[in-house]
């Protein structure tokens, strides 16, 4: 049963210390190297996409009288064709949906499943060993039955207001005259010539005729995927799951070097599932997401339980940062011991959130110092499980919009690993979801809940999220991609906005702090050394690396919506 509701400028404060900090913070807009965005302001509809092709196309859907879905299928047509990196036709999403009318949230799982030819050992050598990440991603052993499209089809069906081929049309139209490769574009595809150029059809899209890598600024036509794309508008998603782009999808996986399981039978059953989505209160608001086989809401919702228990000042000190540090830490024990796919596993979802499980978790986070070991518990109603040693590495894309009518999606959607498998067929590159299930199915003598099953969807950390006020109206809708990161990123952004008062955009620049293991990742920024010694001091262990996010936040807590997106991508908020 579906969740029912009953239905300003930068802080500069956070330049100083939260109370009872004894060091500088970080300031909001202090990411280095980025480019300020300004906060975008309307009053009818809004989206924030991740290329600004892709946000030009859902608002012209948005402007000729389209839904939030409608503009959510056109821009999520145009991004597998300008962002392919990150998602596409090839790939798998979640879609957190909230009605306007009704105040309802649904929650669609469009997640990929296992071929039905896997086994456990899957991802593991010849010796019993696990593979290493790329020897198991590049190639055809790692993709999945891919399930936006099916998504795509099923969300359209039910919201969908403006015809299935007229939001398919953008993406048509530009795949055929083509589209500038963007700066970022040009920079993934040099980063990743190696492996790229293993595949003829990857290689022959991604690189020039003299064989050097794509440049930006160059031009670049997709003739195949505005053929998949008419294919589809014209006989909707049979036309991907049945007939000749199944059986070429399937010769891909099964002819490429490295080859998968995938087959004709694995495409044409696949079904979209409704799942429950998960909702946790917060300071006054609720905060609801995607349930397992996503990870993502139910570890932000135990991070942000814990940190009820505390008060997380007026920005982000040293103090603040521990404290959420430590949260994610406890969090992220839990999430690897015991989510996984709830149609294989039981998830104690309900003991996971639980206000007295997660008050006992709060009780062990000690605010001056760092725990040396972090354990798992045993939220109400677990099962032993083995501990998971799944990697996920930063990639994927999200959309946030919202309809004249007060209809909102959170969209997060991947090919997993950036260019996912690297495998490419008829315009789009299929992805390598299989390797975020663990490489090991037993751990500790005990079998991992995330392990590799037939016809299982492996756990994910995507987290399309929609907030609640106190009053019950719609207050935030955000998400992100960066892999397992995405889940601090939505925590730290929701804390940014809702105990810290930031507004969207500062929310979305600020610079990153993430903890999933024994160690804090800072994001490089003027401050972050001075927070870093203050960190260590607490006894935590800290590095300095990229945090590549890629927020994009809409806040409907005035009489008008306030869009942002993240400054280290190219994504941008438009609306009227």
């Amino acid at each position: 049963m579906a969740w029912k509701h009953t239905i300003a400028a930068v802080l500069m404060l956070a330049l100083a210390p939260a109370a009872g900090a004894d060091s500088p913070a970080v300031a909001p807009e202090a990411a280095t190297g980025l480019t300020p965005k300004p906060q975008v302001t309307a009053e009818r509809h809004m989206i924030a996409a991740a290329h600004p092709l892709a946000a030009e196309a859902g608002l012209a859907a948005l402007r000729d009288g389209g839904s939030a879905t409608d503009a959510m299928v056109a821009a999520q047509m145009v991004l597998g064709l300008v962002e392919p990196q990150s998602s596409g036709l090839g790939g798998g999403a979640f879609l957190v949906r909230h009605d306007g009318a009704f105040g309802t949230v649904v929650a669609l799982d469009g997640r990929e499943t296992a071929p039905m030819g896997v086994t456990e050992d899957w991802f593991l050598d010849a010796g019993g060993r696990p593979l290493t990440f790329f020897d198991a991603v590049v190639g055809g052993r790692s993709v999945a039955t891919p399930g936006t499209v099916r998504l795509m089809a099923d969300a359209h069906a039910r919201w969908g207001v403006l015809a299935w081929d007229r939001v398919l049309q953008p993406a048509i139209d530009l795949a055929e005259r083509g589209f500038a490769v963007s700066p970022r574009l040009a920079q993934l595809i040099d980063k990743d010539r190696e492996r790229l150029s293993r595949h003829a059809a990857t290689r022959a899209y991604f690189f020039r005729e003299d064989g050097e890598p794509l440049q930006a600024g160059d031009t670049l036509k997709n003739p195949a995927y505005a053929d998949t794309l008419r294919q589809l508008a014209r006989f909707g998603p049979d036309a991907f799951y049945n007939g000749p782009v199944a059986r070429d999808m399937v010769a891909a996986v099964r002819g490429a070097d490295n080859p998968g399981m995938l087959g004709v039978g694995d495409l044409a059953p696949y079904r979209v599932v409704r799942r429950h989505p998960v909702c946790a209160p917060y300071r006054a608001y609720t905060v609801c997401g995607m349930g397992p086989p996503s990870s993502g809401m139910l570890t932000v919702g135990q991070i942000l339980g814990m940190l009820q228990h505390f008060d997380l000042g007026d920005g982000p000190s040293p103090d603040s940062v521990h404290l959420i540090a430590e949260a994610s830490r406890l969090a992220f024990a839990d999430r690897g011991l015991y989510i996984a796919d709830p149609d294989f596993h039981p998830v104690p979802t309900e003991g996971l959130l639980d206000a007295g499980y997660l008050k006992a978790r709060a009780a062990l986070i000690d605010p001056a110092r760092a725990a040396p070991d972090v354990q798992s518990g045993t939220p109400p109603g677990a099962e032993a499980q083995g501990p998971d040693d799944a990697l996920e590495l930063p990639s994927t894309s999200h959309l946030s919009i919202v309809d004249r009518d007060g209809n909102a999606v959170a969209l997060t959607t991947t090919i997993e690993n950036g260019f996912g498998s690297r495998v490419m067929v008829r315009g789009f590159l299929l992805n390598n979801e299989l390797t975020d299930f663990a490489f090991s199915p037993e751990a500790d003598g005990k079998p991992v809940a995330n392990r590799v099953e037939p016809g299982k969807r492996p756990r994910s950390s995507m987290a399309p999220t929609l907030v609640y006020g106190p009053d019950g109206k719609l207050a935030i809708v955000l998400g992100s991609p960066g892999g397992a990161n995405i889940i601090g990123y939505v925590a730290k952004t929701l804390i940014a906005m809702l105990d810290w008062n930031l507004d969207a955009q500062a929310a979305a620049s600020l610079p990153h702090f993430i903890a999933r293991t024994d160690t804090v990742n800072l994001e490089p920024a003027p401050g972050a050394e001075t927070l870093a010694q203050a960190l260590e001091a607490k006894g935590h262990t800290v590095k300095t690396r990229d945090l590549n996010s890629g927020l994009h936040i809409l806040d409907l807590r005035t009489d008008k919506i306030h869009g942002a997106a993240d400054p280290r991508r190219e994504g941008v908020a438009v609306g009227d």
